[in-house]
């Protein structure tokens, strides 16, 4: 590879237009294998795509196509934009990123106690989408891309940025750790559920009911964490909960309490994702997918005997995505399950539906009572960070010297659906 000078006279990166850009994107999009966690799993031209399992299950990978809006993932941050890149002669556009800054909360490395203190805010940015044509890679096209992305955050603010990619995608870690000195920092659990063509039993002991948003919003201010305890919740948490593919925000609460013990609760929002993203499993076993659909066949034959039948996956398929997920008392297990079938119930009136999923904190309690399925669900996402503006980090945060990147995690890891 030449010197990066040499690169950037052969390389042009602009933002994307969309009258002139859009065909090529969507090819650029198609050509791609993508993730879980949305990378390329190739960046930097090295063997292998990266996908949303972890290597012990025989080879099944779960894919995502975004499609629809190419802003889709970023359009909600006052701040966005998308970058592509050219080259050659010919100006053709081999590779892709998105960028945008919002403010979310932060974790802390103090050890004050954080029932005495605020929830931290901090300007983040988010660089999402990075795609490279398998024809130009190893070109130093990544490089220039995510380069001029950060640069492109950092004069509007931003004290930190993130991006996901997966730890079974070498390849992909080694570029942002390497070249780009990124730092693994989270790793959220993927939990997906499919969704059954038979309704969802919720338990008569459990009262489910849908808040409306302000009430929604005023419901996640007073039972969110404060100080450290909870990262990357939106500022704007309240226009999320009003969005028209937010489909409801439910609470369940027991009908008959036991006075003698503490009171429980669970709260979770569904986000329609169907419109904005396609997953896809490949690489199952024949003798799998004759099963699974021997299983459509009996239960659209035999409704009466509730087949839990799976959907047909191996095609291009939505999702409805959960996010916000709380619960407390000695019920809130229980509670969050029958919010989970709720979730289920709602889904199965789209057709375009075939899963539930959820993304959540290792450590967030409530990883543990969500319904999911092994061969939907992973481990392998890796949300990697780096402080572009050591200056505005601290002021953002406050007058503490800490650096968040050191920080460990938090109890709660919010994971903002508009930019899975």
């Amino acid at each position: 590879m030449g010197s990066e000078e040499e690169i950037s006279m052969v390389i042009r990166v602009r933002e994307f237009i969309m009258e002139k850009d859009l065909p090529a994107v969507e090819e650029l999009e198609r050509r791609c294998q993508v993730g879980l966690s949305g990378d390329q799993g190739d960046h930097n031209g090295g063997e292998g795509n990266g996908n949303g399992k972890k290597k012990k299950k025989r080879g099944m990978s779960l894919h995502v196509e975004q499609i629809g809006d190419p802003f889709a993932r970023v359009r909600h941050a006052p701040d966005h934009v998308m970058l592509v890149a050219e080259y050659g002669e010919e100006d053709e556009v081999v590779g892709v990123i998105k960028a945008c800054v919002r403010m979310v909360s932060r974790g802390d490395t103090t050890a004050s106690s954080s029932k005495t203190k605020k929830r931290k805010f901090v300007k983040m940015a988010c660089l999402l989408g990075l795609r490279v044509s398998p024809t130009h890679r190893r070109l130093g096209i990544a490089t220039v891309l995510v380069r001029r992305a950060e640069a492109w955050c950092a004069a509007r603010g931003a004290a930190y940025a993130t991006m996901a990619t997966t730890a079974s995608n070498a390849p992909s870690l080694a570029l942002f750790a390497g070249r780009f000195a990124y730092a693994p920092f989270r790793r959220p659990l993927f939990l997906g559920h499919p969704v059954h063509r038979h309704r969802a039993r919720v338990p008569r002991a459990h009262h489910v009911m849908q808040l409306p948003p302000p009430l929604a919003a005023a419901a996640y201010a007073a039972l969110l964490p404060p100080a450290g305890a909870a990262e990357f919740v939106p500022t704007d948490l309240p226009t999320l909960l009003a969005h028209k593919l937010t489909l409801g925000t439910y609470l369940a609460i027991e009908r008959n309490p036991d006075p003698a013990l503490p009171p429980s609760f669970a709260v979770l929002s569904i986000w329609d994702a169907t419109r904005s993203l396609r997953l896809r499993v490949s690489g199952a076993p024949p003798l799998l997918r004759a099963s699974l659909a021997a299983a459509r066949g009996l239960d659209s034959h035999a409704p009466w005997l509730r087949v839990p039948s799976v959907p047909d996956v191996f095609r291009p398929f939505g999702t409805y995505l959960l996010y916000g997920l709380r619960m407390s008392g000695p019920e809130g297990p229980a509670l969050l399950r029958s919010l989970c079938r709720q979730a289920h119930n709602v889904a199965r009136k789209n057709p375009a539906c075939a899963v539930v999923a959820a993304d959540l904190g290792p450590d967030d309690p409530a990883a543990a009572a969500v319904p999911h399925w092994p061969r939907f669900s992973c481990d392998d996402d890796v949300w990697c960070i780096k402080k572009l503006n050591a200056a505005t980090a601290n002021s953002n945060a406050s007058d503490d010297d800490d650096d968040w990147t050191t920080a460990p995690p938090a109890g709660v890891l919010f994971v903002d659906p508009r930019e899975f």
